[in-house]
């Protein structure tokens, strides 16, 4: 056994062992696991493990300034992975250093939940291309120093997956991997403590398969068979896909729907304790064979119920978690010219250990859900029911005054809940100002749209683009000409990536050149400032004006504030920061942090001077 890797099982393997057996006392599977990882270890490259070295002897690597992501379907980026390959100069253009790959692994077309069905972990997309392509891809990232994240699909197979056709034939061993009952008796029970995730489109928690008379669990849609971490075998085939992945190069694997790998009959199958265990020993096995590896958690909660993800300073788990709240609470704010509610969210993340690390974003693949802090917000008289409608009425352009586009997704008529869809520029008035080629409304659109991204990059943690949000993307309706995606109206911001738009990035005179060029400015100035470390103190300050938000960090002697006007109209932060003169980082004005003008949807960054 190589020394590095001797050293490392030492270290780890009692704390492995006792996690193991606490779950599954099985000594014979662990066993087995221990030799699979040493197998993973050795296969490694000498590349990757030269990388590991490195980031072993940097663990806050990713803590740093110059991070940025962006996220996006390989397809709709560039074709393949051929394509992204081919891509990558666009992306350093543009500042980005860190991809994630929306999924790419082999699904069933028609049945593929956007690639979240997986049939094969260890196979591409044909269209895609291959698993070769997939290592070329990430070897000419990290040549780039370009960070690679992938979607690791835990809590459910495609019902194509070799396991579930074995287990729809009746073969017990395969079964025992998924949840099955050959009556309603306790799937009745599990419903009765359970939630359902998609009420409307996908209700309940369970499938019957007529043709083996049993009863599947199918958390998310009906083709997508949750797998039973209560057998170790589950749990031991699908750390071997985990390393198998990490080998290829991927960088960072994004744990999908985390909260609910683990059931249990009469608890609602999220947040059990056993999650955060198995969590930890994914944390365990990837120092050992892959240290050079990030683990980030989707936890869709607000800030405080996602940190148990993090784990312990002495035993810690995910190494990164999105911030979902505060993403849904911005286009709240939007909405309302409120800023009160964000700003009491930012005090609770900025009251968290600072080695916590969040992805901030504005937009991704997925809807947007109206997950909001409601007690707060009924203490001001606004009902959660009512607000809602508000919200998808404004983003559709119904109410508020609201120049957004977008649709909503999974209605629920009887709750009248539903979630929203959108990308950014539609949704801050861009697309409706250019149709009706109104320029002034475009010139106040794309001021909102350049000020939500430098509150967010302003925010604690890692920034990520959504592909397309760099140039002013707007939404593309023409999902609903295609009989697999009409029913899912979020790919109404899923659309190809316009090249002969971002191929006007560089003229002024575009809406593309506008957008690129002020975030490339920002972009630029974040990695050159070092109070923008993801680990700088970070707190809000009061404006005495509810549409203007005060971000300040403070970081190793340099001091920043950001403040954002969320507002349609010019207006005045009532600061009092008297302590020496600032520097507008944007123009290069000297200016008392005081009584600060700024225009609608504005903007600024000030850095103390002296």
């Amino acid at each position: 056994m190589e020394t590095i890797y001797k050293e490392r099982f030492e270290q780890k393997k009692d704390e492995l062992h006792d996690l193991y057996m606490q779950l599954y006392g099985n000594d014979a599977m662990f066993a087995e696991l221990c030799e699979h990882l040493y197998a993973f270890y050795k296969e490694r490259s000498e590349k990757l493990k030269t990388l590991d070295k490195k980031r072993e002897a940097d663990p806050n690597w990713y803590k740093k300034n110059d991070m940025l992501g962006m996220m996006f379907y390989i397809d709709n980026f560039a074709g393949n992975m051929k394509g992204v390959q081919g891509k990558l100069d666009y992306l350093e253009k543009n500042n980005v250093n860190y991809i994630h790959l929306m999924p790419f692994l082999d699904t069933p077309k028609g049945r593929s939940d956007g690639g979240y069905a997986v049939a094969d972990f260890r196979k591409v997309q044909e269209n895609l291309g291959s698993m070769e392509d997939l290592e070329n891809l990430t070897n000419a990232c990290h040549e780039k120093g370009i960070s690679v994240c992938m979607d690791f699909v835990m809590n459910h197979t495609s019902e194509d997956h070799e396991w579930a056709k074995k287990a729809r034939q009746g073969d017990g061993e395969y079964m025992s991997r998924y949840f099955f009952f050959d009556n309603a008796v306790i799937p009745s029970e599990y419903e009765k403590t359970v939630p359902q995730v998609f009420p409307t489109t996908a209700p309940g928690n369970f499938t019957w398969l007529p043709e083996i008379g049993h009863y599947v669990m199918t958390t998310f849609y009906p083709y997508q068979w949750d797998l039973n971490y209560k057998n170790p075998r589950v749990f031991n085939e699908m750390m071997y896909n985990f390393l198998y992945l990490a080998n290829k190069g991927i960088d960072i694997i994004r744990i999908d729907a985390v909260p609910y790998i683990w059931k249990e009959l009469h608890t609602t199958c999220r947040n059990l304790p056993q999650v955060h265990t198995i969590v930890r020993m994914m944390r365990l096995i990837g120092e050992l064979v892959c240290p050079g590896i990030l683990l980030l958690g989707e936890v869709v909660m607000e800030p405080e119920k996602v940190v148990p993800y993090f784990g312990t300073v002495e035993k810690p788990e995910c190494h990164m978690l999105y911030n979902v709240t505060t993403m849904a609470t911005t286009w709240h704010t939007v909405a309302t010219r409120d800023v009160s509610l964000l700003k009491k969210q930012l005090d609770i993340v900025n009251r968290l250990p600072k080695d916590y690390v969040f992805l901030n974003y504005l937009r991704c693949h997925d809807d947007i859900g109206w997950g909001l802090d409601f007690a707060t917000l009924q203490q001001e008289g606004i009902q959660e029911r009512a607000h809602k409608q508000y919200l998808n009425d404004y983003f559709r352009g119904y109410a508020g005054y609201s120049n957004s586009r977008g649709v909503l997704y999974n209605e629920d008529p009887v709750t009248g809940d539903a979630r929203f869809c959108g990308t950014t520029a539609s949704m801050c008035g861009i697309e409706k100002a250019s149709y009706q080629h109104d320029k002034e409304a475009l010139e106040k659109a794309i001021r909102m749209d350049v000020m939500l991204h430098a509150y967010m990059f302003m925010q604690s943690g890692i920034p990520v683009l959504y592909s397309g949000d760099e140039i002013g993307q707007l939404n593309d309706y023409a999902y609903r000409d295609d009989p697999d995606k009409a029913p899912d109206s979020r790919y109404v911001h899923r659309g190809a990536m316009n090249w002969e738009e971002a191929a006007k990035s560089s003229d002024q005179s575009t809406i593309p050149g506008q957008i690129s060029s002020k975030l490339n400015q920002l972009e630029k100035l974040r990695k050159s400032e070092k109070a923008f470390m993801s680990n700088a103190d970070t707190w809000t300050v009061e404006t005495w004006d509810k549409s203007i938000l005060c971000i300040g960090r403070y970081y190793d002697g340099d001091k920043i504030y950001g403040l954002f006007n969320f507002s349609e109209f010019d207006k005045t932060a009532w600061i009092n920061e008297r302590d020496g003169l600032y520097c507008d980082l944007l123009t290069g004005t000297l200016m008392e942090a005081a009584g600060v003008n700024i225009p609608a949807y504005g903007y600024m960054w000030l850095k103390k001077v002296r």
